[in-house]
């Protein structure tokens, strides 16, 4: 099986962590959002996985070399000379794509959930029309574009975007399956797949849905970002016992939703959790406070430090008794000073911070 998997773009929303580091090789749960997906496809049998990209490829190339031999895939980059949108990118990987008549995958990588791609591959063959979403029920639908099928019946009736009036409450979760028999809709031209291709697969009866049972997040922003990790270690918690080993053996998992890397260190009195994530080589001081944070790699928290809500960059460093929370995020290198209160800042990397940030705001 083939997939392809959309990490173009500049990562914008989740700056300044992206100034770093383009957004697919953040780490999410102490390994990049990438591998999440990645690994997820190799259980469930792809063994040919398309990039499309246009920031930074040379970057990935380098990192995701070594998963290609891991996992015995082969990885192509499908590099954009223009963006082309969510559609454009399948008639640029068309040769790979359209090599043989089985199905493909197509995930927009900032999704996070329990990845159902054996299920979904199963139900898209039983039914045999073009294509599937997969679809996820939210609490407030009039924040989004929501499908709409006849009773009884998984193929897709229309798309209502933001309704005012209830409609339904399940939307598209960013990650699809099609027949090859797709690509001859689609132009090698910036193209979005939910704006022009999919109401026309849904009116010739072509598009199907498959409900996602469990957690979805998109993570592609700071506050997502935490509240995925938040739904992510509880899924772990919810499945596993209460110490495990992380699947590649690099971190464990502790009751409170906790994750850390067996290389970081974490001073004994230390108040860990709950939905925290601390990363290969951070340090944590005595007395120090973290609740829904995460340390990246290197981080430092210092003495009797209190972090909440935020992401503090790979090597950077809270000072001893500041108090760091409500969605701040430290870029790459940043250092905060002692006794500081730092309230919903971005910090751009290499800054050191040597007075309180009352109010949220963009250090530049």
């Amino acid at each position: 099986m083939k997939a392809l998997i959309l990490v173009g773009g500049f990562g914008t929303r989740l700056r300044p962590l992206t100034l770093t580091l383009p957004k697919p090789l953040v780490e999410f749960a102490n390994k990049p959002m990438i591998l999440h997906q990645i690994e997820a496809l190799v259980e469930a049998g792809v063994t040919d996985i398309v990039l499309a990209v246009n920031y930074r490829p040379e970057v990935m190339v380098k990192v995701l070399e070594k998963v290609e031999e891991q996992y015995n895939i082969k990885i192509t980059f499908s590099v954009e000379s223009e963006p082309l949108g969510t559609a454009g990118p399948l008639a640029l990987a068309r040769d790979i794509l359209a090599k043989d008549d089985s199905p493909f995958f197509v995930l927009n990588a900032d999704v996070t959930c329990a990845y159902p791609f054996k299920q979904l591959a199963e139900f898209h063959k039983s039914h045999g029309n073009e294509g599937t979403i997969l679809v996820t029920k939210v609490a407030e639908p009039s924040k989004y574009g929501v499908i709409v099928s006849q009773p009884g019946s998984t193929k897709i009736d229309r798309f209502v975007e933001k309704p005012q009036t209830f409609v339904g409450n399940r939307i598209n979760a960013g990650m699809y399956i099609f027949t090859p028999k797709i690509l001859d809709r689609i132009e090698l031209r910036p193209t979005s797949i939910e704006q022009e291709i999919f109401p026309a697969m849904a009116k010739a009866g072509e598009l199907h849905t498959f409900e996602l049972d469990g957690f979805w997040m998109d993570v592609g922003q700071p506050k997502d970002y935490l509240s995925g990790t938040c739904l992510y270690l509880t899924h772990l918690t919810s499945t596993k016992s209460k110490l495990l080993t992380y699947p590649e053996g690099n971190s464990y998992i502790y009751g409170g939703n906790v994750l850390i890397d067996p290389t970081a260190e974490v001073d004994p009195t230390a108040l860990i959790g709950p939905n925290v994530v601390i990363g290969p080589g951070a340090k944590v001081g005595k007395g120090v406070r973290l609740q829904r944070c995460v340390l990246l790699a290197n981080a430092r928290v210092k003495d009797h430090a209190w972090v909440q809500s935020s992401i503090l960059g790979w090597n950077s460093t809270i000072g001893k008794w500041s108090r760091v929370e409500n969605i701040t995020v430290l870029g790459d290198d940043v250092t905060i000073k002692d006794e500081l209160y730092v309230n919903g800042a971005s910090v751009l990397p290499h800054k050191s911070i040597s007075s309180s940030i009352p109010s949220p705001t963009i250090v530049m």
